[in-house]
């Protein structure tokens, strides 16, 4: 990885955040189906970063979200929601995006570790993180979406829910 350092989320100017978002996904980012599922809730500060590069640059951030899976009995199940990884496209490639992952999955409290979901590639996720589709077969989110791309991670899969209704989790 290029010369960087992360920092808290939340020392980073909003409206930079927003600009950094919209180069790398487009500002149609918006309508995406992961916007509803956490719609209404803030992003976790204590598990969300940005990279700086070597010349104090915003290049990359990641954000984590409460959610909370609804099973058929209506009770919820609170998540964490992984994303969005974002790096500037330019920088892509060298690391940024590993490096947010790994922090903000660090950050996690090992005395409360609540499952994380996240939509991303199964192989590339899986690989460096232990995210799998395994468990989310029978997960519905509110608005399109590829199934095999809806991940999780858990020490213990057995308490996720085997079906349910991922959204914003307003405990």
């Amino acid at each position: 990885m290029a010369q960087a350092t992360l920092i808290p989320l939340d020392n980073v100017d909003p409206a930079l955040v927003e600009a950094l978002l919209d180069r790398a996904f487009e500002p149609e980012r918006r309508t995406r189906t992961a916007y509803k599922v956490r719609e209404g809730v803030d992003w976790l500060p204590a598990l969300s970063f940005a990279a700086i590069d070597g010349e104090q640059h915003l290049v990359g951030t990641i954000q984590c979200w409460p959610v909370a899976l609804t099973d058929a009995e209506g009770k919820a199940h609170p998540m964490v929601m992984v994303g969005p990884v974002a790096v500037l496209p330019e920088h892509q490639g060298a690391g940024y995006g590993k490096a947010l992952m790994t922090a903000s999955l660090a950050a996690l409290s090992p005395l409360a570790p609540l499952p994380q979901v996240m939509i991303g590639d199964p192989e590339y996720y899986g690989r460096f993180w232990g995210f799998s589709n395994a468990h989310t077969g029978g997960w519905s989110l509110p608005g399109p979406f590829a199934q095999h791309r809806l991940l999780a991670r858990c020490d213990n899969p057995a308490v996720l829910p085997r079906e349910g209704m991922l959204g914003p989790w307003r405990g």
